[in-house]
């Protein structure tokens, strides 16, 4: 396993002006209670993709309030991250996938060989993240709480990949999820915490920063700011709904013929099956000059993103199964109304008609878009409103407290 070293400087206080004074000491006070308590987070990559980034900036700020946190990532062969792909996918509805014993195999020596890898005795809790390191807990003698985080939609899963994973998973104290909907009933419900993600609004990806530095990005990209922009920021992926974005960009482009699109996204290092996707986006789009793919694999980075969600006039999120979504609240933080498919998280963040639009189709996503294009103070006033919900619900202080809330329950 490869342990992460590299972290920003961040402290809880850096966020009083944001969230308020009174709120950091509620936190500081939560904390007291575990105050030099150590903490393993382990997940399946560095970088690329929501866990990856809530990591990066909620260790820190764990570490301010007096509790030290590792954050460790397994490893694997190129065939092991094929099959927990399978997994991801069949956990979130695809019913055609199958496991095999050769499968099961290599997915239980991976977990093995990664979890002999630790001292588990060391951490006071153990916090694993999504399905690939799922099953180390059956191979280590336990010596404190451990606790499984779903990222993903659970709410329909291919139940021959459930039923493996399960026992593993019942074998935790507690396991989290983003939505109720996502618990399966066959856990035991006592055990279940409902825990939706975060934002850092301090961030690279998030932070504020000046017009002017928005043009240069838009500038070095060939994005002409003074056209209207739609953009997607997510992976390449099955599940993303990126051959709909470019649908909706296509009819809304009958009717507001300047039109952009941004397809952003990160090319991550636990997703071999996102070249196949990434190359599909490309045939699909063909030789039309105003839609931009703009990957990590060109130079764009957390800063590139933020000032493209800057520029966008309507956000999308045509996910036909979605976690949660973190790009959403990303969005919504910057004040862009979002247009998001009805499922998952989306739903969780976007209150439709008030912040953004929850459609079902690629038609009602085209209708919302152009109704926002060509509305701009509806739009303005959805994007106010949009920020306020982040910052109630869902802002990385938020996601700290709970976390302070759990481990202290244990």
């Amino acid at each position: 396993m490869m342990k992460v070293t590299e972290f920003p400087d961040k402290r809880v206080e850096d966020y009083s002006s944001i969230v308020g004074k009174e709120i950091i000491e509620l936190l500081k006070e939560k904390a007291e209670k575990i105050r030099g308590s150590r903490v393993l987070n382990v997940n399946s990559t560095a970088y690329g993709g929501g866990v990856a980034e809530i990591l990066h900036n909620l260790v820190p700020l764990m570490w301010s309030l007096g509790i030290y946190v590792e954050w460790n990532v397994m490893e694997g062969s190129e065939e092991f991250f094929r099959i927990t792909k399978s997994f991801h996918n069949a956990l979130q509805g695809n019913t055609e996938l199958k496991l095999t014993d050769d499968m099961k195999e290599l997915y239980l020596e991976t977990n093995k060989i990664n979890a002999e890898a630790v001292d588990f005795s060391s951490f006071d809790y153990v916090i694993i993240h999504d399905p690939q390191p799922a099953a180390m807990i059956g191979f280590v003698k336990k010596t404190s709480p451990w606790v499984w985080r779903c990222h993903v939609d659970l709410s329909s899963p291919n139940m021959e990949f459930w039923s493996f994973l399960k026992k593993y998973v019942e074998q935790y104290d507690r396991y989290i999820f983003h939505m109720e909907e996502y618990i399966q009933k066959d856990l035991a419900r006592e055990k279940a915490i409902i825990m939706p993600p975060s934002i850092d609004p301090l961030s690279e990806k998030n932070m504020e920063f000046p017009e002017e530095e928005v043009e240069r990005i838009l500038e070095r990209f060939d994005v002409d700011p003074d056209r209207p922009i739609l953009t997607q920021v997510s992976r390449f992926d099955p599940w993303k709904g990126i051959f709909d974005v470019i649908d909706v960009y296509r009819l809304v482009k009958r009717q507001i013929p300047d039109v952009q699109l941004l397809l952003v996204g990160v090319m991550a290092a636990d997703d071999p099956e996102g070249w196949i996707y990434f190359e599909r986006t490309l045939r699909r789009i063909g030789e039309d000059p105003d839609v931009k793919v703009l990957t990590n694999l060109i130079g764009v980075h957390a800063r590139e993103v933020n000032a493209f969600q800057r520029a966008s006039d309507v956000v999308l999120q045509m996910s036909t199964r979605e976690g949660f979504g973190l790009t959403v609240s990303e969005a919504m933080w910057k004040e862009k109304p979002v247009i998001g498919r009805a499922v998952g998280g989306i739903r969780l963040q976007v209150i439709d008609g008030v912040t953004g639009f929850l459609v079902k189709d690629v038609e009602e996503a085209a209708e919302k878009a152009i109704y926002l294009l060509q509305h701009p103070e509806a739009s303005k006033e959805m994007g106010v409103k949009a920020r306020d919900r982040v910052k109630e619900n869902f802002l990385i202080t938020k996601h700290v407290e709970r976390y302070l809330d759990l481990l202290s329950s244990l």
